[in-house]
């Protein structure tokens, strides 16, 4: 836990602080193509296939990988958690549609439904973001209707109602702050996957365009030279690998504080 913590924080620190670092991720310099990690300046973790220092465009794809995470995760919660309470507490045909839906979403799976509609919606990274909402809200849906339907027939709810509370300060008041815990263990999770998303479409080439950095586009580019410049690879590879690890580390530890005998 305080390992991942520690992943967590160095890389939310380098990405908010990388504006202010003097990074020049996109100059190339062509006496350092491929250049190996060495004691230079510009070339601690070595240069890419331009000569462009690979710690400079690791930060910068850190950037972008913390500015989707961010986006997604608020889209997908503010649309998932809307929609779950819709049918959750109303019931009807709001949660016959709820369900319709989210059934819909669910018969394809998440990344080959994300991939489909990034093509459709062509490069770059705002339709990776829209891509990715639009499929991922269904778990914060789900969610969230399967604990207000527990909720909504609780004492306390009945007493809102006798006294005469009005249906939005029942949600506000008397449900949502009952949703927080198990919430913000599924926005933790939704996060690893969030990047684990970007960063394969950015693989694949319909995230972040060149010369932009993105962990994805950096794993792309450094297969090609894997025999002459491993760290061109291994270096993006393994700070996502550390990230998503660190995440999913942390998520797990919250639903085991939060809700020990894994109701969430």
């Amino acid at each position: 836990m305080r390992g991942a913590v520690a992943v967590l924080g160095a890389w939310l620190a380098l990405s908010l602080l990388a504006p202010w670092l003097g990074l020049d991720p996109d100059t190339p310099r062509l006496d350092r193509v491929l250049h190996a990690p060495a004691l230079l300046p510009g070339a601690w973790l070595g240069c890419d296939e331009l000569g462009r220092p690979l710690l400079d465009r690791l930060l910068a794809g850190s950037q972008v990988s913390l500015a989707v995470m961010v986006q997604v995760v608020a889209g997908q919660a503010l649309l998932g958690i809307t929609a779950g309470l819709a049918g959750g507490y109303l019931g009807g045909w709001p949660d016959r549609c709820l369900r319709w839906v989210t059934d819909l979403v669910l018969a394809f799976p998440g990344l080959l439904l994300a991939l489909l509609l990034a093509g459709l919606l062509g490069p770059g990274i705002d339709n990776v973001v829209i891509a990715l909402v639009s499929v991922g809200w269904v778990g914060f849906a789900r969610l969230t209707r399967a604990q207000v339907l527990s909720l909504r027939r609780s004492d306390h709810v009945a007493a809102a109602v006798a006294l005469g509370c009005g249906h939005m300060r029942i949600l506000g008041r008397h449900l949502l702050p009952l949703l927080a815990a198990p919430l913000l263990v599924e926005a933790v999770l939704a996060s690893a996957g969030a990047i684990t998303a970007e960063a394969g479409l950015s693989f694949l080439g319909l995230g972040v365009q060149p010369p932009q950095a993105s962990w994805g586009g950096l794993i792309r580019e450094g297969a090609r030279y894997l025999l002459v410049a491993p760290h061109y690879l291994l270096l993006p590879g393994a700070a996502l690998v550390a990230v998503i690890y660190a995440i999913s580390v942390l998520g797990e530890s919250l639903r085991r504080r939060l809700d020990p005998k894994g109701t969430t």
